[in-house]
């Protein structure tokens, strides 16, 4: 028996522990930081950059860009070193430092998620007051509410997880510090305050996806009463892709993040746990960009604007087909 004042560090769980596999992890990894890194990159910059995007949509479009790349700038490092030198350790500090970071994006995300809910269903329900209910001022003002309910949420977490004493020894179930798992290592008399908090954090939560739920439903409605009189399928395509850029992300994040914190204890594996966390923290930061260009035309055409003529290829074939 251990207590939290004798831990220097803490135990990652390995993906494999054979010397082969776990340097195809590291490449692997590797690849989806690149990809996420570029992808999310360009996603901020053309946003930044390119005039005729400095829109909410793409404004809260460039705040879970961010979120993105810190959220796997969190996790997918270290487990990426441990794998690289056959490790498991984190020290006592990391790991705190690596739950506060992921509880903070991981909440921002999921409010921002929310408001992005919340902008289509006006900018499609409500069209006439777009411009009132989501001028640049209240986009500034939401989002800074998504990143600050972000933060208090992960303080408070991470506050009260870590000044629980620890009785379970060092060895965490997961690939990163997180706070189920880090719970379970605790004293199983101590840990009801938390516990409790987290409830009153899943009743939050359960009211976004309840918001965000009935949200996309009277898109959905007001979108298929409107595309009954369009004519050519192409049209009709163009007005479904171009309300929901977002839209898959959401989808796998929430439904994988919810699964994975919800779950019975009965059907609780350490595979199941990396699988799961791997889907919710790691897939969406590099698959956002591919997702959003298919479904964006501005977000398709924005790496010619950053390219000289001669070499935007997708601009000659725009041209010459044109002829």
């Amino acid at each position: 028996m251990s207590n939290s004042s004798s831990i220097t560090h803490f135990l990652l769980l390995p993906f494999t522990d054979t010397r082969e596999l776990q340097l195809w992890h590291f490449w692997l990894f590797l690849g989806i930081s690149l990809a996420a890194l570029v992808g999310n990159g360009l996603i901020i910059t053309s946003t930044v950059c390119i005039q005729h995007l400095h829109t909410p949509m793409y404004f809260f479009l460039l705040n879970l860009s961010l979120l993105d790349l810190g959220c796997i700038s969190t996790t997918v490092p270290k487990s990426m070193v441990n794998s690289l030198w056959n490790t498991r350790a984190i020290s006592y500090t990391g790991c705190v430092a690596q739950l506060f970071f992921f509880s903070f994006l991981f909440s921002a995300e999921y409010s921002l998620l929310t408001i992005m809910s919340y902008d289509r269903y006006v900018a499609i329900c409500k069209p006439l007051h777009y411009g009132t209910l989501l001028g640049s001022r209240a986009c500034v003002h939401v989002a800074a509410a998504a990143w600050g309910t972000g933060f208090l949420h992960a303080l408070l977490h991470t506050a009260n997880t870590f000044s629980l004493p620890l009785c379970g020894g060092n060895a965490v179930e997961q690939f990163f510090c997180e706070i189920p798992h880090i719970l379970k290592l605790s004293c199983s008399h101590s840990y009801n305050r938390e516990v409790g908090i987290i409830v009153f954090s899943a009743f939050l939560y359960f009211g976004c996806f309840v918001f965000i739920v009935v949200s996309y439903v009277q898109i959905f409605r007001a979108i298929f009463r409107a595309v009954l009189s369009i004519p050519s399928e192409q049209g009709r395509h163009k007005a479904f892709s171009m309300y929901f850029p977002h839209l898959p992300v959401l989808s796998l994040f929430v439904i994988t993040g919810s699964f994975a914190y919800l779950k019975s204890s009965s059907i609780s594996s350490p595979s199941l746990d990396l699988v799961l966390s791997v889907l919710y923290s790691v897939v969406p930061p590099a698959v956002n960009l591919l997702i959003c260009s298919l479904r964006s035309q501005e977000l398709k055409d924005a790496p010619d604007i950053f390219l000289p003529p001669g070499l935007s290829l997708c601009r000659n074939r725009r041209t010459s087909s044109s002829v």
